[in-house]
């Protein structure tokens, strides 16, 4: 980005008042996204814009130059929260640049934008980036043209309750900025829009010819799974395995990387759901897909020749909870007029809390609705527009490369429940994985992750990994074991229910402890005296209090704290802040700032998730 703003004379600084870009009636679309809910709202505001007469241009952050900010007019950036508050990856070259020392706080006089946030509340710093991108802005310069949106994921009604009012209020903005010309009119925003693809018949030979996409991207792997084992006990309520995969060419990965696995879904469930729309007896005829609207994006790596079956199993998920924007489409769909009028009670205003009840609650899923509207009927040109992308998962590697050459290890959960119509669910992907057999293949790609390593090797750490979270904690002392840091100065914390039913890679620690190696600190939770409180591993941390201080007060440790983002991190973090405030000598306001100067520091990261 260049440091010196262009002059006064060559931009208005009001958007839409510039003669050549009122004419262009155009604005740019950024967003960072990690799960693609970010990516699923751009494509949104791209569709008001074109309500509004606004040609949007649309870029992920990491696809898009930082120089270009200095001559863009109006923006909208979207933007997703991970981990406890960092920025998405595809942010961080944008972010960095506009950290500089060096740019001038006039450098965006001739900007206006406006920034939305996708957050969580369960965490302390909700909807974080998004905050730090608008206050950076203004700092540069920049003009707000409307306040940020914070969409959560804890509202009943999820980021809707949050964005659909602020697209009303960035509308009316957007008007004053790029008043309608003489002859248009703005179109509704719930009619039915165009279709995104235009979707033809393929010639029949082009069903044999076709490859997978996904085997071209040079991003993946292709993997042969070699182990599929349970973890937990076979009378256990949660189902936990250990993956193994070998890879076909060698590949580099850290402790902390994740490996990216596009799932499908279960045959059987794909094949009532084509016959419950109608599309079963051309599921398996070759179709093409051309793109035609290019504001708005496909799932990644859909192939032009294909099949509905394929595109259904593969590219769009028919087990998603359906959001507000899947209805306001579907009612355009409707051959009965009450199934109609049902729709239209759930859009209205007075009938959010109908469509809670009867969608997010219950956790009612995309195919589960189509059943009970049955008169709804979908031109296939329309389903990338209703359907939303099945997207990858991601997964914390549970190894170190240098102590398995060629291999990937995983340990997860099988996402198994019943909802409060008792009806079971199970994770598309999670369900997909547990019945894969040693010898089949798939494509695995890698991540890099926020997990760095000490650069001075004979700084130890401390891992706090309990549950599943124990996966890249694995990783990391698999990776310090492999470069002969075995003094026993490395402790990890682990915690689970029970010694007999979940105690995820117990033998594994306990003979590492044994040779002195590792320092294994274990709390199973509900194994003890009936009536006494049970204990977690912030808990034993609070006891470890003396050598924790040594540890981080003394020798300058690193503490690794991975697992759900429930409550654990705040106590484990408020467990260290008590060890420096007790053996260290600071006051508790002296301590909290410690632990937050570790982690600015990056000696203290967090790898959660919900």
């Amino acid at each position: 980005m260049s440091s010196t703003p262009p002059s006064s004379s060559s931009r208005s600084s009001t958007p839409g008042c510039d003669g050549e870009a009122h004419h262009e009636r155009t604005l740019t679309i950024l967003y960072a996204t990690e799960t693609g809910t970010a990516q699923d709202v751009a494509d949104r505001l791209a569709r008001v814009c074109r309500c509004l007469h606004i040609h949007a241009r649309v870029h992920s952050m990491d696809a898009y130059s930082p120089a270009e900010l200095i001559n863009e007019h109006l923006v909208i950036f979207v933007v997703a929260t991970t981990g406890t508050g960092r920025e998405p990856r595809a942010m961080t070259p944008l972010w960095q640049t506009l950290l500089r020392a060096d740019l001038p706080e006039d450098l965006f006089e001739d900007l206006h934008f406006a920034v939305f946030g996708l957050g969580d509340t369960a965490y302390e710093k909700f909807c974080w980036p998004a905050k730090l991108l608008s206050r950076r802005l203004e700092a540069l310069g920049g003009t707000e043209l409307c306040a940020r949106g914070e969409g959560d994921e804890q509202h009943h009604l999820g980021i809707e309750g949050a964005l659909a009012p602020w697209i009303e209020q960035l509308s009316a903005v957007l008007l004053e900025a790029y008043p309608l010309p003489d002859g248009l009119e703005r179109e509704l925003f719930d009619s039915l829009p165009s279709p995104r693809v235009a979707i033809t018949e393929a010639d029949t030979d082009a069903q044999i010819t076709r490859k997978d996409p996904l085997v071209a991207d040079r991003e993946y792997h292709t993997a042969t799974l070699v182990v599929n084992s349970r973890l937990t006990a076979e009378d256990w309520y949660q189902d936990v395995r250990h993956f193994e995969f070998e890879l076909a060419e060698d590949v580099e990965y850290d402790p902390g990387d994740v490996a990216i696995i596009h799932p499908e879904a279960m045959p059987q469930d794909v094949e009532a759901f084509l016959s419950c729309i109608g599309y079963a007896n051309t599921a398996d005829d070759p179709i093409e897909i051309r793109q035609t609207l290019l504001d708005q994006h496909l799932p990644d790596h859909i192939p032009t020749i294909t099949t509905l079956r394929e595109v259904f199993t593969r590219y769009v998920d028919i087990n998603a909870i359906p959001r507000r924007s899947f209805f306001a489409l579907l009612k355009h769909f409707a051959q009965d007029d009450m199934e109609r009028e049902k729709l239209e009670e759930f859009l209205s205003e007075e009938g959010a809390d109908d469509l809670y009840e009867y969608c997010q609650k219950p956790h009612r899923r995309i195919h589960e609705v189509l059943d009970e509207f049955r008169s709804i009927k979908i031109p296939r040109e329309y389903i990338f527009d209703l359907f939303p992308p099945l997207r990858p998962r991601q997964f914390s590697i549970a190894s170190s490369i240098r102590a398995h050459q060629r291999r990937i290890h995983l340990c997860i959960a099988i996402v198994q429940y019943r909802t409060m119509l008792k009806i079971p669910r199970r994770g598309v992907c999670t369900t997909w994985l547990a019945n894969l057999k040693p010898g089949d293949k798939l494509q695995i790609g890698l991540q890099k992750g926020f997990i760095t390593l000490p650069n001075d090797p004979a700084i130890p750490v401390i891992c706090v990994g309990p549950g599943t979270g124990v996966a890249p904690m694995r990783a990391v002392i698999q990776e310090r074991l492999h470069a002969g840091l075995n003094t026993g100065d490395d402790i990890l914390y682990f915690g689970c229910r029970s010694e007999a039913k979940d105690h995820y890679y117990g033998a594994e620690w306990r003979a590492l402890a044994a040779e002195g190696k590792l320092t294994y600190r274990v709390a199973f939770s509900r194994d003890g005296p009936e009536g006494k409180p049970r204990t977690y591993v912030q808990d034993l941390i609070r006891e470890d209090a003396k050598r924790i201080w040594v540890l981080v007060g003394e020798r300058g440790a690193w503490v690794y704290i991975s697992g759900s983002s429930n409550k654990m991190p705040a106590a484990v973090r408020a467990a260290i802040a008590h060890t420096v405030q007790s053996e260290g000598g600071r006051t508790e306001e002296e301590a909290k700032e410690y632990v937050a100067r570790m982690e600015r520091e990056g000696r203290l990261i967090e790898e959660c998730w919900s």
